[in-house]
């Protein structure tokens, strides 16, 4: 039965999202709590292409009812995605764990499921930057000024307005954060989904609809309270995460790193000019990446710890700080569509793995244990 599980690991990771194996088997017990022997089994036979259950059940060597019956109810458990639609059979795809499952839980975290998290998200997350990333910074309204070049993907209020449901949901890392009584008391609600996935998320009960103004709305306070603003990384957007320092595990995890804009899909970056700064200190608090520090009582910038969010531009009240685009040879691809997207992620991974086992042949034939 264990080996069902061990099956599954192997194709999650080999979804673009990645779930690469630990010495401890953490990845696995996770797999065990969330999904039946027989979940894990089907689970195995879906692919990132959209697909009704006829085809699925024909790869997976079952009775249409039965396999139709039982990804109905793997989508409403949160383990794979579907798009249901009056007008059409439902079709089904393969969840990736992140940004996809874990998400999918918000609702049903426990003290011992957060534990389980706690100890494989290091491993994810390292996994997860030496590829494309799935989330990509986007400067908060405020921070854009007259002269530079922003283009319309990369303005959340443009986003926004382009989409036509709009639904939020908690943030899975504010909540995580609570069950360990930890945390901050920062916007739980902010979690934005448009489109198919507000769907999906309408349909398991995994947060609210709301209106073009309440979205608008949230991305106001989240400017305020100092969030940054993580949009799905593609020009067509699905969703945008409003994160912080204290909770969110990409930046957290960015955090950790020594130079976090070297792995961080962001166009631009921070200017600091001493000679206006007045020496107030308020940047140092907005910024979640602890990019800014003070030098005799004067800002001073790491370039390379700068995600270029805006969050100290947009409070700086003698001009100091403004954002700039980096370098065209150092601006980040930006997919059109989710589709590309897992596309490019798998053709990196792909290419990673071919390079990794290259090296690791060469290591054998010389002679390396």
């Amino acid at each position: 039965m264990y080996g069902v599980y061990e099956r599954l690991r192997e194709h999650l990771d080999s979804l673009p999202g990645g779930f690469p194996a630990t010495e401890s088997g953490v990845e696995l017990r996770i797999l065990k709590r969330l999904f039946s022997p027989e979940d894990a089994e089907l689970a195995q036979y879906l692919t990132m292409k959209l697909e009704p259950a006829q085809v699925i059940a024909e790869r997976a060597g079952m009775n249409e009812d039965q396999a139709a019956s039982r990804l109905r109810d793997m989508a409403r458990k949160g383990l794979i995605f579907s798009i249901e639609t009056p007008e059409r059979p439902p079709a089904y795809m393969a969840s990736q764990f992140v940004v996809g499952i874990w998400e999918y839980h918000v609702n049903d975290l426990d003290k011992d499921f957060v534990k389980d998290m706690e100890e494989y998200l290091p491993t994810l997350a390292r996994d997860a930057f030496d590829y494309l990333p799935q989330l990509r910074t986007i400067p908060i309204g405020k921070s854009i000024h007259a002269g530079i070049e922003v283009l319309p993907y990369e303005q959340a209020e443009v986003m926004v307005r382009r989409q036509k449901k709009f639904l939020v949901a908690p943030c899975i890392c504010r909540r995580e954060h609570k069950l360990k009584d930890g945390g901050c008391d920062k916007l739980m609600d902010a979690c934005l989904i448009f489109g198919w996935g507000a769907d999906y998320y309408e349909r398991n009960g995994l947060g609210r609809i709301i209106t073009l103004e309440e979205t608008l709305d949230i991305i106001k306070k989240a400017e305020e309270d100092g969030l940054v603003l993580q949009p799905s990384n593609a020009q067509e957007i699905v969703n945008i995460c409003c994160c912080c320092g204290d909770c969110c595990q990409i930046l957290l995890n960015l955090k950790k790193l020594p130079a976090p804009a070297a792995v961080v899909s962001s166009p631009f970056v921070a200017e600091a000019d001493t000679e206006t700064c007045e020496g107030c200190e308020t940047c140092q608090e907005r910024c979640q990446m602890e990019a800014l520090s003070m030098e005799d009582e004067k800002v001073a910038l790491n370039a390379d710890r700068c995600i270029g969010c805006g969050l100290c531009v947009s409070t700086c009240p003698s001009g100091a700080l403004r954002l700039v685009r980096k370098p065209k040879d150092r601006q980040p691809v930006v997919p059109k569509n989710q589709m590309e997207a897992h596309s490019m992620r798998a053709e990196i991974r792909a290419r990673a793995r071919a390079d990794l086992a290259q090296k690791l042949n060469r290591h054998k034939k010389e002679g390396g244990s």
